[in-house]
């Protein structure tokens, strides 16, 4: 749409310089300043007319802008309260005919349960040390949400779309696989960020599909998940004595799960924890 202006590096540099803001280690906070980079986002996450897309750490509303060229609407959560209250003057001033479909929530993404509309989509340009957790409780709050686009470092971006028998598979990734189908998306440069940081991004796109199980079994599934790679060089007869006790135990419940007691945790995949924890039902 003709009547939104995407933000570039002067725009960006000038409302900061307005703010008295500067980017926050804190808040892992970098800033986009590249429009075709931010229209670039909201082509891969499908983003249409149709679509409620919430947006988290929105900053100082590059993204944000673009989504609205496409979106019905955007819900922006923004744990700073000075971003949180200058974001809807940014849109009225850059997208006027777009600002009444913006919602901002000065909020921590972490422990929101709630929005003022159904999500289907979540994009969102992500610091690291918050971005796994992030996503994996705006997935768990939200089922609405049918696919994700996330840009995350290109580390976490890699360790989430792994696969088992990769060193780099992990927590991450097989909790990622319970909700839906991970992907990478693509790389991201460090030139189209304020201040550039000192590692490279990249794209991760999850595709939601149905459960494998209720919230109890996904609990039972998460704890195996988290004690099969607490001690990722250790066997799964070893590993998993943290969540399910004894040798003996863990060796009964792989028994009936199917699995070889001396494979590791990075060998195996979802369903293989799955069956694990329905096993384990079954051994007292």
């Amino acid at each position: 749409m003709t009547d939104i202006h995407l933000l570039g590096a002067q725009d960006i540099r000038r409302l900061a310089t307005a703010l008295d803001v500067s980017p926050t280690k804190k808040w892992g906070q970098n800033f986009v300043i590249d429009p075709n980079t931010v229209r670039r986002i909201v082509e891969q996450a499908h983003v249409g007319p149709q679509d409620v897309v919430v947006e988290i750490g929105p900053g100082l509303g590059s993204l944000t802008l673009a989504l609205l060229e496409r979106a019905a609407s955007v819900v922006a959560v923004e744990i700073d309260p000075r971003l949180a209250e200058q974001l809807p003057l940014t849109v009225s001033e850059f997208a006027p005919m777009q600002a009444a479909n913006m919602t901002v929530l000065n909020e921590d993404a972490l422990t929101i349960t709630s929005l003022p509309s159904a999500p289907t989509k979540l994009v969102a340009n992500l610091p690291y040390n918050v971005s796994v957790p992030v996503v994996l409780h705006m997935l768990e709050m939200f089922p609405t949400i049918d696919e994700v686009l996330v840009m995350v470092q290109l580390e976490v971006a890699d360790r989430l779309a792994a696969n088992p028998g990769s060193k780099i598979y992990g927590v991450p990734s097989v909790k990622a696989s319970w909700y839906g189908e991970v992907t990478k998306a693509g790389n991201v440069g460090r030139n189209v960020f304020w201040p550039a940081p000192n590692v490279d991004s990249g794209l991760v796109r999850i595709v939601r599909r149905e459960t494998p199980g209720d919230e109890i079994l996904r609990q039972r599934v998460f704890a195996i998940v988290d004690s099969a790679f607490g001690q990722r060089r250790k066997t799964l007869r070893t590993a998993l004595g943290a969540a399910l006790g004894t040798p003996a135990r863990v060796d009964e419940i792989l028994t009936i799960a199917g699995i070889d007691s001396s494979l590791r945790g990075e060998q195996i995949g979802l369903a293989d924890f799955v069956a694990i924890a329905r096993a384990a039902v079954q051994v007292q």
